[in-house]
């Protein structure tokens, strides 16, 4: 099942603050060349366009209906269709001044190792800038994991690949990097989403960490998780004054400076 780029840009707006907020954190005043890992439907691609508009942007993601959707939204950008836990350029290419890893890396494993190979992967000043989602712990996906785990589903689900993996504790990143490099800033966000009712936190998880599981369940079994799924945040989100729910997303931020 690939990703849906009309869904998760349903939520455009939102998931751009995060980005942006990543991206203010850079202090490079020019850039030459940048690589934006896990680009998905283009959101952050189009915000480091707007930043560094003469950077040669390589974007590179796994899906194809996602970069399809990336292309339109910036036509001028390189985009490549490949895994980002393996992508490294060309050997003819210079090494890029910034790697941006926008809502990516959480999806791998083995961050001790991924995450010094990638700053190794910049030029001698160049920074590596990533942000991911820390909301594992969050009634969204606790609520999330309870229902795969119910009878109806726990049997077809129980092996389910394509999950997102358990972030470090950001200690553990900090003392990963910090020997690499020239400096680390880390900070964490958690963020409050106004939504329109336990739907809409379906809907938005529909088109990122519900989508294995929904892949994986035949269609009227897949209809029928996700009416629990929502009968569940019913309860854990309950409408706020003006009847919206408020969504908590936890993010982690890392901007990495190589050494010269």
């Amino acid at each position: 099942m690939d990703w849906q780029p009309e869904r998760y840009d349903a939520f455009a707006g939102p998931r751009q603050r995060a980005a942006r907020d990543l991206l203010a954190g850079v202090a490079l005043q020019s850039c030459h060349c940048l690589w934006d890992l896990g680009c998905g439907s283009g959101l952050s691609t189009a915000l480091a366009a707007e930043r560094w508009p003469q950077a040669r942007i390589i974007a590179v993601d796994s899906s194809a209906s996602m970069l399809e959707r990336a292309r339109e939204r910036l036509p001028a950008a390189e985009f490549v269709q490949a895994d980002i836990a393996t992508f490294a350029a060309d050997a003819s290419d210079a090494a890029p001044d910034l790697i941006v890893a926008n809502a990516s890396l959480h999806w791998l494993p083995d961050h001790r190792t991924l995450l010094p190979r990638l700053l190794a992967a910049l030029r001698p000043g160049g920074i590596l800038a990533v942000q991911m989602p820390n909301n594992s712990g969050e009634p969204s996906h606790r609520l999330m994991q309870r229902v795969a785990a119910a009878p109806a589903y726990r049997d077809l689900l129980s092996t389910v690949t394509g999950t997102r993996h358990p972030l470090l504790p950001p200690e553990d990143y900090y003392d990963c990097l910090a020997p690499l490099a020239a400096d680390l800033t880390l900070w964490e966000t958690r963020y409050l989403h106004a939504l329109d009712g336990a739907q809409a936190i379906a809907d938005w998880f529909a088109s990122t960490a519900l989508r294995p599981l929904l892949a994986a369940l035949p269609d009227p079994l897949a209809a029928q998780f996700r009416a629990d799924y929502v009968a569940a945040l019913e309860h854990a989100y309950p409408p706020r004054a003006d009847g919206r729910v408020l969504l908590a997303m936890p993010r982690l931020f890392l901007v990495v400076g190589r050494r010269h």
